[in-house]
């Protein structure tokens, strides 16, 4: 079944990237680098919109980013347009990190799709992305782009 397969995939990618990750030095969960990279290539986010760019949900992001806070690696601050809103900024150690971790995650990737060809492992991301974009609205936490509206 699907369902089941998916939730086993789950379990195979977290444990690769957790022990990639580890052996290279590093205490980051998927959710962190996630968290970590969307900050990256916009800084100055909101956590609202982080959640939707990461498909997190977004009462629980701020454990996310206390964790990413604790270890010194994205300030948050008071946004300067919405006093409601918290914007994130990497730090230069949180620069550093991303860095340093991008090959440990690159590796995990494709120690992840290693039974399949090259094309058999375009051909299940292809799929895995159409399926996901048909299902995404059923999502308890709907991946969104920068403005809101469905990625």
């Amino acid at each position: 079944m699907p369902g089941h397969l998916a939730r086993r995939f789950q379990q195979i990618a977290v444990a690769v990237f957790l022990a990639e990750v580890e052996q290279a030095g590093f205490d980051l969960t998927p959710v962190q680098y996630a968290a970590l990279a969307a900050i990256h290539a916009n800084p100055g986010i909101d956590q609202i919109t982080l959640a939707g760019l990461i498909a997190y949900d977004r009462t629980t992001i701020t454990g996310v980013i206390d964790r990413l806070v604790q270890k010194g690696l994205v300030l948050r601050q008071a946004s300067s347009r919405d006093r409601r809103a918290r914007e994130l900024q990497i730090t230069e150690a949180g620069q550093q990190t991303f860095r340093a971790i991008t090959p440990a995650v690159e590796a995990a990737q494709q120690i992840m799709l290693r039974g399949l060809t090259e094309t058999e492992a375009r051909e299940l991301v292809r799929l895995l992305q159409k399926a996901i974009a048909a299902g995404n609205e059923l999502s308890r936490a709907p991946l969104r782009d920068g403005t809101g509206e469905p990625g």
